[in-house]
């Protein structure tokens, strides 16, 4: 059994919000737990995220992390009762700490595919944490928005930085200058989100997309995140060509290809055995 999904029973039970966790056949599953507060995030769940995506990552039984919301909503953003520690979060060298973004920061390292599942509302950092998985599947009822003009507070430099990248300059000051909110048909036009699927199949199609994931190569899904994300970043063109070097290099050497190519050959499922060292 997975250690990550025995270590998720020792709970926080006396938290008002929590992030829980449940892995099954190489899925585990990070559900944002707020209902009293529409899943908000509060200080000490962007913490439990920040603890939990590496032993994730660093779990070989887990092949795809799923991050949902309980019940209806993904979640409502940062908790406003809890915002200035949320995003300000005072140090003891007197430095402040955005939460949210190291939370961000830690679904976004993740070397493992990653989905963010969207039913209900996503509002806020709620999609600034949905938008650091690989892509997002929403539930055709799912309504999302990007409100920080409403409430006097700037959205963080990540979530704006990748909002840029998704939507182009012009769609994101549309989204952030009017604090709209969005229809997931509209969120998708935008490019907020990759799919749309209807509700009464959402959690069938979810299901079949991770275990699609599940079943390919690590080597190949491994490899090629890490190019599209340094691709993505700031990166240098001499890091990039040796990034894209050692990469294509270690392809002869992952037992993924000869295991992929006899598959296809012989018209079977492949049963691919790389798996990341460390």
């Amino acid at each position: 059994m997975s250690t990550v999904s025995q270590a998720s029973r020792v709970s926080h039970e006396g938290l008002v919000g929590r992030i829980a966790v449940s892995v099954a056949g190489g899925i585990a599953t990070v559900e944002i737990c707020n209902p009293a507060q529409r899943n908000a995030l509060t200080r000490a769940m962007c913490l439990e995220i920040q603890e939990l995506m590496p032993r994730l990552d660093a779990d070989p039984d887990i092949a795809v992390v799923a991050l949902r919301g309980a019940g209806d909503t993904f979640c409502a953003g940062a908790s406003i009762s809890e915002l200035s520690s949320v995003l300000l979060d005072p140090q003891p060298d007197g430095s402040v700490v955005d939460q949210l973004s190291l939370a961000d920061h830690a679904i976004a390292s993740l070397s493992k595919p990653t989905v963010a599942m969207i039913d209900g509302a996503c509002m806020g950092g709620g999609w600034q944490i949905a938008s650091a998985c690989d892509f997002i599947i929403a539930n055709e009822r799912a309504v999302f928005g990007l409100t920080p003009a409403k409430i006097g507070i700037i959205y963080p430099r990540p979530g704006i930085e990748r909002l840029v990248r998704l939507v182009g300059h012009a769609n994101a000051k549309y989204i952030l200058l009017t604090g709209q909110t969005f229809s997931a048909s509209q969120a998708q036009a935008l490019g907020l989100v990759a799919d749309v699927v209807p509700s009464a199949s959402f959690e069938q199609q979810c299901g079949a997309l991770l275990g699609s994931l599940r079943s390919r190569s690590r080597f190949s899904v491994h490899s090629m995140k890490r190019l599209v994300d340094l691709d993505a970043s700031d990166a240098g063109q001499p890091d990039m060509d040796q990034e894209w070097a050692a990469a294509w290099s270690a392809m002869p050497d992952s037992p993924d290809m000869e295991i992929g190519i006899s598959a296809f050959l012989n018209r079977e499922q492949p049963r691919f055995t790389w798996r990341p060292l460390g």
